[in-house]
């Protein structure tokens, strides 16, 4: 079954140039995806921008339902964004008033850091293992005797392929009453998101593979009804709802519609058949890197994730690496500074993020490259 998926997914894409190993940056969008954007651009030369959009309404609303579904939030709101961080930023700078403390890992994507500190949350590290996989128990302990306003969770991280137990710690939070903030960058359509925590945002240009500058916040309800959104003032606007405003300004729906077509694409591959693909690339790259110089694989062999990590052992520079990778043989990768990580990482690493369509055969090259670009540079 795997194959035939990796076929289909390769066919439904123009060909590589070189070899694609960054789906964890922007991953390849297909042809139905570059298609559906480029007639919605045209619709809007044909008939008006705003005419467009109402036209693109189904769509757009598909997209939103498929969001909550893969999130498992049925009843939650999704509003659409520019991306992750511009979720999390439109989330923050809403929170209802009261607290700002939150719980997250020390492991956190450093922007995000950045937007925390700017709306003033204050936040506490969750407990982790020496993977940076948060101690599910000793994080319950933790939060029952001191309660954060809210948990953020980042169930995949940017710098590292480490699997978070999201099904537990949404337990867990339910159990306290604690809402739980989920960024799933990395996680949707490569882990299990559908866990029904309080707030789920992503992006569309990573496993999804939709187009950039596009992504979502899906909120449930009651949370939603509580948000505070800062433009326009409500006593301006009194016949939208909350979502509506978070989402009201000016917007690349032409992007929006490519993104909900390619959450379709998704859904209709099967998202568990697509997660077990991804979870036995990811197998495969590690295998194939284990014994290439100069370098250590960070995850475990059988990490249920499709990055892999590549930590230098003897001061070799990841960038230059990547850009040697680029230049000589059109090959993609990630190089991931500090900033990622800032908490937690102390050097950069090298990233590979295959998707579906990754072949044995690529792998390895990829791997007999490494080790000449390792001598190289």
């Amino acid at each position: 079954m795997s194959a035939g998926l990796a076929d289909a997914w390769r066919a439904a894409r123009p060909p590589v140039a070189g070899l694609h190993l960054d789906s964890a940056a922007c991953s390849r969008q297909s042809f139905a995806v570059l298609d559906a954007a480029a007639r919605h651009a045209r619709h809007e030369a044909e008939v008006g921008g705003y005419v467009a959009a109402d036209a693109a309404k189904p769509v757009l609303d598909a997209g939103r339902a498929a969001v909550a579904a893969l999130a498992g939030m049925p009843d939650a709101e999704v509003v659409f964004t520019t991306g992750s961080l511009h979720a999390l930023d439109l989330l923050l700078a809403s929170w209802p008033p009261g607290g700002r403390t939150l719980a997250c890992l020390p492991g956190e994507y450093g922007p995000n850091l950045a937007v925390m500190a700017a709306h003033g949350f204050a936040r506490r590290p969750l407990p982790v293992d020496g993977e940076g996989r948060v101690a599910v128990d000793e994080a319950a302990v933790g939060l029952a005797a001191d309660p954060p306003d809210f948990v953020h969770l980042t169930p995949v991280a940017s710098h590292r392929g480490v699997v978070q137990p999201l099904s537990e710690m949404a337990h867990v939070c339910a159990e306290l009453g604690l809402p739980l903030v989920v960024d799933a960058a990395q996680a949707l359509g490569q882990v299990d998101c559908a866990v029904g925590a309080d707030v789920m945002y992503a992006s569309s240009r990573k496993w999804i593979a939709g187009p950039r500058g596009v992504g979502v916040l899906a909120v449930r309800g009651p949370l939603m009804r509580r948000l505070q959104p800062r433009l326009p003032p409500p006593d301006w606007v009194s016949s939208l709802s909350v979502a509506q405003r978070l989402e009201l300004g000016e917007a690349n729906i032409a992007a929006r519609v490519g993104f909900s077509v390619a959450l379709g694409e998704h859904v209709a591959s099967g998202p568990v058949a697509m997660r077990a693909r991804l979870a036995e690339v990811g197998r495969t790259s590690r295998a194939v890197l284990a014994d290439v110089g100069g370098w250590r694989v960070v995850e475990a062999l059988d990490e249920p994730s499709a990055i892999t990590t590549l930590a230098p052992v003897d001061g070799l520079d990841p960038a230059r690496v990547r850009a040697w990778l680029i230049a000589e043989h059109g090959i993609v990768t990630t190089s991931a500074g500090v900033e990622r990580a800032p908490l937690e990482m102390t050097a950069p690493v090298l990233r590979i993020s295959p998707h579906v369509d990754a072949t044995a055969d690529e792998l390895t090259t990829f791997a007999e490259t490494l080790a000449l670009a390792t001598a190289a540079v």
